[in-house]
């Protein structure tokens, strides 16, 4: 393992940590990234919330193009899997109170035990439906 390969995701996991942590601090609110997006298209307070994603997508092509890293490959699910998975995720997020970056990066450093559980099923059902696709269903996502 390169120093590079083991540096940036490390670097970006603190760089997501200590972006939760201010805005804790600044303007109490969890990184949640599915309510802050929610609030974005339909809350009173829009500014901060598009301010927060532009920082998220920029901060991704800021360290593409200084990293020179590839592009991810492109997916070859087919569109319906795309669009059903969407929407499960959207429906998962929606009865779990919250997404992972609320729940597991946020939640579980505030040593709530909702969140804990959350994280924990998120995980389960992700290790669940990975082994489902792959082995039972045959398919090679």
């Amino acid at each position: 393992m390169s120093s590079v390969s083991f540096l940036l995701p490390l670097l970006g996991g603190l760089t997501l940590g200590f972006g939760a942590l201010w805005l804790l601090y600044s303007l109490g609110r969890i990184a949640g990234i599915s309510g802050i997006v929610w609030g974005a298209l339909a809350g009173p307070d829009r500014d901060w919330r598009w301010f927060f994603l532009a920082g998220l997508l920029g901060g991704g092509t800021i360290t593409h193009w200084v990293f020179g890293l590839p592009l991810p490959a492109e997916s070859t699910a087919s569109m319906g899997m795309l669009i059903s998975s969407g929407l499960l995720v959207g429906l998962g997020t929606r009865l779990g109170g919250g997404c992972t970056s609320g729940h597991g990066v946020c939640g579980i450093g505030r040593r709530s035990l909702r969140s804990v559980v959350a994280t924990l099923i998120f995980m389960m059902s992700g290790m669940l439906t990975v082994y489902v696709v792959r082995h039972v269903l045959g398919g090679g996502v």
